[in-house]
């Protein structure tokens, strides 16, 4: 693969979650760690900012588009190694495999430790930068390094001690554009499949049964210390609320949803909306969860 692959003005909402966005300025699909390494690489010499996009959720793109390049990033190839007793398993994965995929199957072969992330429509790579998780877990309690190529284009395994894990946050999320995921390791315990199936048919149906199924970004805000975003916002009298398309979701009030032609413009209108008035009522100032992309 090389750069006859590169496209000009791709249109980037089709590629998000919350189909919203405008075009980048340059876009590169890649399927392995080495594409990933060459595009980064090529984009650099142009002196371009890069933006990796995994399954695109998590994400508001700008309705002007993004300067730069964007990497959607198919980069998925697995590897697994148990140990001599077959107690743990040592887990390899690329940046752009699909986190839900990945729990999944661990969970069927009897692995314990992922079975929280099997509603979460995103990638390994974004899953590492913003310590993604649900249910009481998170990706930094079973990581065990990332391989990263940094902005000098060095590739180096780094600990998690040094990945500096936080709610919903990382020292990679803290420096943005500076540092590309390549690939993640995690170690898993053994345990009886069954169970591991079970406690993730669980999860998988109480996403289903409390978060929408429209087009979304997922979920909006930060939970704040010792409380819900989506019961402030609820509490707050914003549950159903609508500016232009955009629409604060009738079954879960964290989640925006696109009642279809909606435009980034909308969801920050409405988003600001929410934060002055929650921060009125009950004196929380909400931090968002999701990346903006392309301001």
């Amino acid at each position: 693969m090389g750069l006859e692959n590169i496209a000009r003005g791709q249109a980037l909402a089709p590629h998000t979650t919350f189909r919203i966005g405008g075009p980048a300025e340059y876009f590169w699909r890649v399927h392995s760690r080495a594409e990933l390494i060459q595009a980064a690489q090529w984009g650099r010499a142009q002196a371009l900012e890069i933006f990796i996009l995994g399954n695109g959720s998590n994400i508001l793109v700008c309705d002007a588009g993004v300067r730069g390049l964007v990497i959607e990033n198919h980069a998925d190839a697995i590897e697994m190694a148990p140990d001599e007793k077959g107690e743990t398993l040592r887990v390899t994965a690329e940046s752009g495999a699909p986190l839900p995929g990945l729990a999944n199957r661990l969970a069927r072969q009897g692995w314990r430790g992922l079975e929280w992330a099997v509603g979460i429509p995103g990638a390994v790579g974004a899953a590492i930068v913003t310590n993604a998780g649900a249910h009481g877990g998170a990706i930094g309690d079973c990581v065990i390094r990332a391989e990263i190529l940094d902005a000098q284009n060095e590739i180096r395994w780094w600990t998690r001690a040094e990945l500096q894990y936080e709610y919903r946050n990382s020292f990679l999320k803290r420096h943005p554009h500076q540092y590309i995921v390549l690939r993640a390791e995690f170690e898993l315990a053994r345990a009886d499949a069954a169970d591991c199936i079970a406690r993730m048919n669980q999860y998988a149906a109480q996403r289903r049964k409390t978060q929408p199924t429209d087009a979304s970004v997922g979920s909006m805000f930060k939970n704040p210390p010792g409380d819900y975003a989506g019961r402030l916002i609820e509490a707050a009298g914003f549950k159903g609320t609508r500016v232009g398309n955009v629409q604060v979701s009738n079954v879960h009030a964290n989640f925006f949803v696109n009642q279809g032609g909606a435009t980034a413009n909308d969801v920050l209108e409405l988003i600001e909306l929410v934060k002055r008035g929650v921060r009125e009522k009950f004196k929380v100032d909400l931090e968002l969860e999701i990346e903006l992309v392309g301001w």
